[in-house]
């Protein structure tokens, strides 16, 4: 008999506090905020909420410098807001990284846009 392999819940927004921690013992300071009433967000949005949000903090950790970051999630009457920013000095290279590409192509699965 084959062993059942234990599924890991998919990542959501209900984890950011646990992210927000990592990257704040990395040596991030990092806020969260959620403006707004949360709301039950299909699977695969709350997952690529919480990646785009990931994949900001990690670029922030490791192209800021002596920064701050604040996360902030914005849930309105029909949409989802994220807003990712830092005080660092940013990218002295030539972001020739994916991490952007990715945020941008999670943002439109779920019709959505990525400014940076």
């Amino acid at each position: 008999r084959t062993p059942r392999r234990r599924r890991c819940p998919q990542p959501s927004l209900g984890h950011l506090d646990v992210l927000a921690e990592e990257v704040r013992r990395s040596g991030l300071p990092v806020e969260v905020r959620v403006e707004g009433a949360p709301r039950p967000l299909a699977a695969g949005t709350g997952a690529s909420a919480y990646r785009i949000v990931r994949e900001a903090l990690t670029n922030a950790l490791k192209h800021a410098g002596e920064a701050r970051a604040e996360v902030v999630v914005r849930y309105g009457d029909d949409a989802l807001e994220l807003a990712v920013a830092d005080d660092g000095a940013g990218a002295a290279g030539n972001g020739g990284g994916h991490g952007p590409i990715s945020m941008r192509e999670r943002a439109a699965l779920h019709g959505g846009t990525v400014e940076a």
